[in-house]
């Protein structure tokens, strides 16, 4: 999939991305991450806004709480915006092969935004770090959404480390593996418009919204089945794989939500830290299963999480470079 232009476009002329097809995926993630840490989009869904609007549409209309029409609604909003993205990467590279260069930067720069989480992640660690226990208390509550007016500092590293993990894989790991299979931008396009649909439909549980929502949550989940499953397998590597692997074995099976469960099970095992357990919320004990291994969370651990996070994505570079270089060494 590296390969993609070098097999399905013409070449222009001698042109440098032209000959080069690792330009077309390793150069615009490169570009993309330097873009989002230099101006980060932040957590609203200004450059979603007229797909959360046709979502929000479309389940008005179409919407009478059968799975039928939950699948039909579905199906016609990622799949014409995923082909639409493919269509207009194949026009732009016909066009001229820097468009094409340009428009998968942009694309995966839209797609992403990891760096919003990781400002929130960088906050709450500092205010810890530094014992103020109530503003990470209240930047935690702004990030994930609650009150954690009664969390421990040890409770707030935790939910901290885990919310941490998941927003790497689903907002940068996960993104960047459709990016590289699917031509041009589209894979990335249909990944995050999948997970807005899961979010926004399938996260309803109304009586008046229905089973509508069930085939969006349904079919994130097999989207992202193998890309998760990777991420978790590259935590592992690149941190402490014997727990890393026990943990993702062993407890992954005891969290609701299975994407989730093997990125905080491998993550904890990786840095060797407990997740999960109960947590004060809302004013209640939320009862949770343990995840991970070792030592109570602390700001430590958060420190930890972010050279985890950094050396699997130097792993996944390192991975790209070495497929395009087998591709090029095949032509």
């Amino acid at each position: 999939c590296v390969i993609f232009p070098a097999v399905v476009a013409r070449p222009v002329g001698p042109s440098f991305i032209a000959t080069f097809p690792v330009c077309m995926t390793l150069f615009p993630l490169i570009f993309a991450l330097i873009l989002e840490q230099v101006r980060p989009l932040g957590g609203a869904l200004r450059m979603l806004a007229p797909v959360a609007a046709l979502a929000d549409g479309l389940s008005r209309r179409l919407n009478d709480g059968s799975i039928a029409h939950g699948r039909m609604a579905w199906l016609l909003l990622v799949g014409l915006s995923t082909f639409a993205t493919a269509v207009a990467y194949w026009l732009l590279w016909e066009l001229q092969p820097i468009f094409a260069f340009v428009f998968n930067i942009v694309g995966l720069y839209l797609c992403m935004g990891f760096r919003h989480d990781s400002h929130a992640f960088t906050e709450i660690h500092l205010a810890l770090r530094m014992g103020e226990l109530e503003r990470a208390q209240t930047l935690l509550g702004a990030w994930r959404g609650g009150r954690y007016d009664e969390a421990s500092a040890s409770e707030i590293a935790r939910l901290s480390i885990e919310m941490a993990l998941v927003a790497a894989h689903r907002k940068l790991f996960g993104v960047v593996f459709w990016f590289v299979i699917l031509p041009g931008p589209s894979g990335a396009v249909m990944y995050r418009v999948a997970r807005l649909l899961a979010e926004s439909w399938g996260a309803r549980r109304d009586a008046e919204f229905g089973a509508f929502g069930v085939p969006a949550q349904r079919a994130f989940l097999a989207i992202d089945w193998l890309p998760a499953r990777i991420t978790a397998t590259v935590f592992s590597v690149v941190g402490n794989f014997e727990d890393a692997v026990y943990c993702w074995r062993s407890q992954a099976v005891l969290w609701p939500e299975r994407s989730s469960a093997i990125l905080i099970a491998s993550g904890g095992g990786a840095l060797g830290v407990k997740l999960g357990m109960p947590v004060h919320e809302s004013g209640a004990i939320v009862d949770r299963p343990e995840m991970g291994l070792g030592s109570e969370a602390g700001v430590d651990h958060m420190q930890s999480t972010v050279g985890l996070v950094w050396r699997a994505l130097l792993v996944c570079l390192f991975l790209l470079v070495l497929l395009a270089a087998a591709g090029w060494v095949g032509r």
